[in-house]
């Protein structure tokens, strides 16, 4: 009995601690799943969840796939086989019980074209593959540090919001003394409420901003807190930069000249001979036929080999397939050069854009040491008073009100130079990209 009390008691123990615990366990969950990742670990993560970057190294597989089709035609190949089977009165078929068959390419003029074209193809593919993970890594970055800033405004808000409740404090106390009038009351808590509904717009976007590096790296939402020590600093590029043509534009026109190689040999397909290699061996039997009653000198081993030439002459289906090919070789022509020509206005774009950018990033800066000098000045004035004297026309003394005003115009400030920095990043990478040196930036993210 004892020991059945003993055993009860445990199990009354551990099912009254199992809650507990798992409830611990639930407290410190998001703790543990969500963490500071640096940027080069995002976009590693990002590049190897890609469905682009797995889509355009697939094609990688099948352009090297096509190349080796186009070499291996000179490779004999061979075939086992066997016919057996019966006739009734002429036969009309070799009476083959097992045969194998060797057949290759000799000589054609065409095929030195689509091996050239499979080689241009591998590399289209190869430059295309490089172009998706570079864009891949421009997402995953623009979303990275656009996060981290828009949590530094997340912080700015709440700390104005905090001085908008001190504000609002003050005016009531100062409505209710009869020494400031309702519509001053009315408009601190208009402050306040408009700082409310900043401060929701940032939640927002810093929650699409958390599913969208989720749904780029395989994450799980929220998982991701960006590390800005991580961030390397973007160099300010301008279109006077060496000019590198980018992945995109490189695998454009690699593909036009794969294809127009595809054409060339198309045409010399219909208007040159070709020699192909044959052999052939067939163990023949007469045992389920009557074959040796008709042929004479009737043996089961049979073996041939020799060449076989052809010479086109008048074929309309080689000829339409010539020209088909040249259309599409004209159209990869013409898909490159506009390739190239986007690229050229998308430089002259990001160019003017980051003109203006680096100038309102400056005046955004400037504005933000304006405001905390104010801000100081007001500090200043609150704690030793304005040192004029109280006769007429002389400045009134300051309030506390000032104090927080100041305050929130300054934060203000600061978050102003925050976004305008971010969007001066942003093309600052855009325009590194476009440059063709974003393999520059990959380096120098994956030093720091």
């Amino acid at each position: 009995m004892t020991g059945r009390v003993q055993v009860k008691r445990k199990d009354k123990l551990r099912s009254a601690w199992m809650p507990l615990l798992m409830g611990a366990a639930l407290a410190a969950m998001p703790a543990l799943l969500t963490a500071q990742v640096s940027l080069a670990t995002v976009v590693d993560l990002a590049q190897r969840n890609s469905s682009a970057v797995r889509m355009a190294d697939a094609n990688v597989l099948k352009a090297h796939a096509s190349l080796s089709e186009t070499e291996y035609v000179y490779i004999p190949n061979l075939v086992l086989g066997s016919t057996v089977g019966t006739s009734i009165g002429f036969p009309t078929g070799q009476p083959s019980v097992a045969n194998a068959a060797m057949q290759s390419l000799v000589l054609s003029f065409p095929q030195r074209w689509y091996i050239q074209a499979a080689q241009s193809g591998v590399h289209a593919a190869e430059l295309a593959l490089k172009d998706a993970r570079e864009q891949v890594a421009l997402d995953a970055s623009t979303a990275y540090i656009e996060l981290d800033t828009v949590n530094r405004d997340l912080e700015t808000t709440r700390q104005q919001q905090a001085f908008a409740a001190q504000l609002v404090a003050i005016e009531q106390e100062r409505a209710e003394a009869g020494v400031d009038s309702p519509s001053e009351m009315l408009g601190a808590r208009l402050t306040a409420a408009q700082l409310k509904l900043k401060h929701l717009h940032l939640e927002t976007r810093a929650a699409t901003l958390a599913k969208q590096l989720a749904a780029l790296t395989g994450m799980p939402v929220g998982s991701i807190t960006p590390d800005r020590a991580s961030i390397p600093e973007i160099p300010a590029v301008s279109a006077d930069a060496p000019l590198r043509t980018t992945a995109g534009v490189d695998s454009a026109g690699m593909l036009a000249r794969s294809k127009q190689l595809q054409a060339r040999g198309d045409t010399l397909l219909g208007r040159r001979p070709q020699v192909l290699f044959g052999a052939q061996y067939n163990l023949d039997s007469d045992k389920l036929n009557n074959y040796s009653t008709y042929y004479k000198n009737f043996t089961p081993n049979n073996v041939s080999v020799g060449l076989s030439i052809q010479i086109p002459i008048f074929d309309f289906g080689l000829h339409a397939k010539a020209r088909e090919s040249a259309a599409e070789a004209l159209r990869s022509t013409v898909e490159a050069e506009q390739a190239r020509r986007q690229n050229e206005i998308q430089i002259a774009s990001l160019t003017g854009s980051l003109r203006e950018l680096d100038a309102l990033a400056e005046i955004a800066s400037l504005k933000q040491e304006i405001a905390d000098e104010q801000v100081k000045t007001v500090l200043a004035e609150l704690e030793l008073g304005s040192g004029s004297s109280s006769g007429p026309g002389t400045p009134a003394q300051l309030t506390p009100k000032a104090e927080q005003l100041a305050r929130i115009d300054e934060r203000q400030k600061f978050e102003d130079a925050l976004d305008a920095g971010f969007d001066l990043s942003k093309a600052r990478l855009s325009l590194l990209r476009a440059l063709g040196h974003m393999e520059d930036w990959l380096h120098e993210l994956h030093a720091k």
